[in-house]
């Protein structure tokens, strides 16, 4: 049986213990201040005692591409080069940091940002097919715009020579795992989705992108430990036939395995980008806030579209309420048929889960969104009793998510929780008590 305090060997590359940060939205751009930022946000983690600190998603080519506003790009080699400073920042505290990297494809701010799309109207989405009909329906409503791009064979190539170039880069500035964006609708999962992808060459196996990004990265970055999220679309609507469940996720992992990667991340959710990604509570307190109200009518085009937005966050709350650790059971089945690391991420809230987990249903254990209330959570965690009922402060409110449609950063903004960590803060509990090395 592991144990949170047990190293773990990654391709090669040691990790002091067994608890992550898992990557999340740091807002941080390209901008003068970029590498402060991300400082800001990392280090805390490195520094509380997490074994791997995950850089959330990166994008491999500009322009275009981002997911969300304030995602910062690293194809420009002096900007990724000036990373070493966040890199060595986390490397003091005995710390692993990995970069996630990412293309949002159809899921970019070109498709959904209403603001954005004004701004920059000659960007059309990068697409590995045409938009299903349910997505052009959709687009209907005004929501959604589509002009995609749709990839030849030739361009996919090149994109994933990006993903290796950018691995370069990174590898050179020090990043110890590069921790590709395989789920959450971004491009990659919108390979392996057969709800996206509809091509008729090589690459309508999915896995065959993924085959090539991981020569491309070796061929680029040399041996560095390479891991991906692997996607379950089981929360998808029964109306959606063209899926990927849950045994083909598994068989993924095992092709994936027998390619070479170091590691997989197994997560369940839809086809569409909505709460199963994340479950839990109705952000109202976010929506009503009138700090936001203008950024929200920027990315949703007018304040009568994001109140429609809104009611439709409130309807997903419904159907996909908070489930603790609700990844655990795909990752048991994908473990018991890989022989490389499988990491749990996902609902996990209490040192007593991560116990359980460790060891049979994975190998490793992140968080995300509790770090925006407590950055140095791991402090906590690590000095709690094996199997105790040690628990973060977040609620999984979503207040922290919300707004970051509108550019604003992720923190926790729920006062009830901020006033539990502050709390903790004045009692000691985020003091680092046995530093792992």
């Amino acid at each position: 049986m592991a144990t949170l305090h047990q190293p773990i060997d990654i391709g090669g590359h040691a990790v002091r213990n067994r608890l992550y940060r898992a990557p999340l939205l740091e807002c941080a751009g390209n901008g003068p201040d970029a590498i402060e930022t991300l400082v800001a946000d990392l280090e805390p983690a490195a520094a509380a005692g997490a074994g791997l600190v995950c850089q959330g998603a990166t994008i491999v080519r500009s322009p275009g591409g981002c997911a969300a506003p304030g995602m910062t790009y690293v194809d420009d080699l002096d900007f990724v080069s000036d990373l070493q400073t966040l890199t060595d920042r986390i490397h003091d505290h005995g710390a692993s940091i990995a970069i996630q990297l990412e293309h949002g494809g159809l899921r970019s701010m070109e498709t959904w940002h209403a603001g954005f799309r004004e701004r920059h109207p000659a960007l059309s989405q990068l697409a590995v097919s045409e938009p299903p009909a349910l997505l052009r329906a959709i687009a209907k409503t005004g929501l959604l715009s589509y002009d995609p791009h749709v990839m030849t064979t030739a361009e996919v190539y090149a994109l994933a020579a990006d993903f290796g170039r950018a691995a370069g880069y990174a590898v050179d500035a020090g990043y110890d795992i590069v921790h590709l964006a395989g789920a959450n609708m971004g491009i990659i999962h919108q390979f392996l989705s057969p709800f996206y992808n509809r091509r008729d060459d090589e690459f309508a196996d999915g896995v065959r992108f993924l085959e090539l990004v991981y020569d491309e990265i070796r061929s680029q970055a040399g041996s560095v430990p390479i891991m991906t999220k692997v996607p379950a679309e089981e929360a998808a609507p029964p109306i959606i036939r063209r899926r990927l469940d849950v045994d083909a996720a598994i068989g993924i992992c095992g092709r994936l395995d027998a390619i070479g990667y170091d590691a997989v991340v197994p997560v369940t959710g839809s086809v569409f980008w909505d709460m199963s990604i994340i479950k839990g509570e109705y952000p109202g307190r976010a929506w009503r806030d009138n700090r936001f109200e203008a950024g929200y009518a920027d990315a949703f085009g007018g304040r009568l579209r994001a109140a429609l937005v809104a009611a439709a966050n409130r309807v997903e709350s419904f159907v996909y309420d908070f489930e603790p650790a609700w990844n655990a059971g795909l990752c048991c089945r994908v473990r018991r048929q890989v022989d490389m690391p499988v990491l749990a991420e996902g609902g996990i809230r209490t040192r007593g889960t991560i116990d359980r987990l460790l060891g049979t249903d994975c190998d490793m254990v992140g968080l995300g969104r509790p770090f925006y209330a407590e950055p140095e959570l791991p402090a906590r965690l690590l000095a709690a009793d094996a199997d105790g009922d040690t628990a973060v402060v977040c609620e999984n409110c979503n207040n922290c998510v919300v707004p970051q449609a509108a550019g604003e950063p992720g923190v926790c903004r729920t006062p009830a929780v901020l006033k539990r960590a502050g709390r903790l803060r004045k009692e000691g509990a985020y003091d680092r008590q046995t530093p792992d090395r």
